[in-house]
């Protein structure tokens, strides 16, 4: 696996270059994909302004507003790491209000978000239209392999330690879902883009796996 270093700057600015690359007849749905301390909420909202600036509408949606209620999400108790893997979010509703009317053929009428899982209730966002050629930034964790349909993937990849480390003791129980994801996707070989991030502030853009 070769890498090559970069700057934070400079991968968004590649990043936005890429994504405005395609043409304006259609919507770009974009996922940045990583566990929570790779931070990939910081990474898709860093792209919100330059994307603007280029002039493509934009819209943010966090795969964590698109969960299943609790009565769900802990059926079978609150830490299973397997429910969490595959349980959890509400796939269907992601793919039905924010993935599916960004389809070439869609209506471009987005709702960005859909439960509060802290409140375990429906948010009640409006929903919001997206200009053709506008683009969509989904961040979220565990979210490759699911057939979900983008343009773009960018995973944000951590070794086994460094999640270790950056991972707070009372989620520790998900680290096996990680292990699990590592294994049975393989990310690193899946997303379109990778980018290593064992340290936050020295990322490196993998570029042979």
């Amino acid at each position: 696996m070769r890498a090559r270093p970069i700057s934070p700057s400079l991968v968004v600015e590649e990043l936005a270059d890429r994504i405005t690359a395609s043409g304006r007849d259609s919507w770009s749905r974009v996922l940045i994909d990583g566990a929570p301390p790779a931070a990939p909420s910081d990474l898709a909202d860093a792209l919100v302004s330059p994307l603007r600036a280029l002039g493509r509408d934009v819209v943010r949606v966090s795969a964590r507003d698109f969960l299943r209620p609790a009565s769900l999400r802990f059926e079978h108790g609150r830490n299973d790491p397997d429910v969490f893997y595959d349980e959890w979010l509400d796939a269907g509703g992601l793919v039905r209000e924010v993935l599916g009317p960004l389809e070439p053929s869609g209506t471009g009428r987005v709702l960005p978000s859909l439960w509060d899982a802290a409140l375990d209730r429906a948010t009640r966002a409006d929903y919001v239209r997206v200009r053709p050629g506008g683009v969509l930034l989904l961040d979220g964790s565990l979210l490759l392999g699911r057939g979900l349909p983008f343009e773009l993937t960018v995973h944000l990849s951590l070794s086994r330690g460094a999640l270790a480390r950056r991972t707070s003791g009372d989620q520790a129980w998900t680290l096996p879902a990680y292990a699990r994801y590592d294994a049975e996707v393989a990310p690193v070989r899946t997303a379109d883009v990778v980018l290593k991030v064992d340290d936050p502030g020295h990322p490196a853009l993998i570029t042979d796996v």
